[in-house]
């Protein structure tokens, strides 16, 4: 396990009710209610909170290899994530996948920023040997 030198950002949240409940950021920029996935309602569930801040982040790592490789990322780059929660003999677990749009660049240079990505992005240190991941080029 890797252990932090220098803690440049802390989130913090504070959650009730769970899955049926609500959650609030610290500063106050995150504030929704949160529903059971495929439940009827308002609000969002855990599954699409970690999809959207994986993506978010994966798009900030593909900018850092993409520097390091001396490329242009296009301005419509997109990374849809797909977060599956199941389950496998009563236990519940998660399956991802990233499907990465990088319209204009070519096939093996976006695959190369696609797998340096998977290397730098905490998100996928985080899942890396936890959850099956696929990383698709769309």
């Amino acid at each position: 396990m890797t252990t932090i030198e220098k803690v440049l950002y802390t989130a913090k949240t504070h959650t009730t009710g769970g899955r049926d409940g609500a959650a609030r950021s610290s500063d106050g920029r995150l504030d929704t209610k949160l529903t059971s996935p495929g439940a009827a309602g308002e609000g969002t569930n855990p599954e699409q909170l970690f999809a959207a801040g994986w993506s978010a982040c994966f798009i900030g790592a593909m900018g850092l290899a993409a520097r390091k490789l001396n490329v242009t990322l296009p301005a419509d780059l997109a990374v849809d994530a797909e977060v599956d929660l199941g389950t496998t003999d009563g236990a519940y677990f998660l399956q991802a996948r990233l499907n990465v749009s990088l319209p204009g660049v070519d096939r093996d240079v976006a695959r190369a920023l696609v797998d340096a990505a998977h290397q730098t992005c905490p998100y996928s240190k985080a899942t890396r040997g936890n959850i099956n991941v696929e990383l698709n080029l769309v």
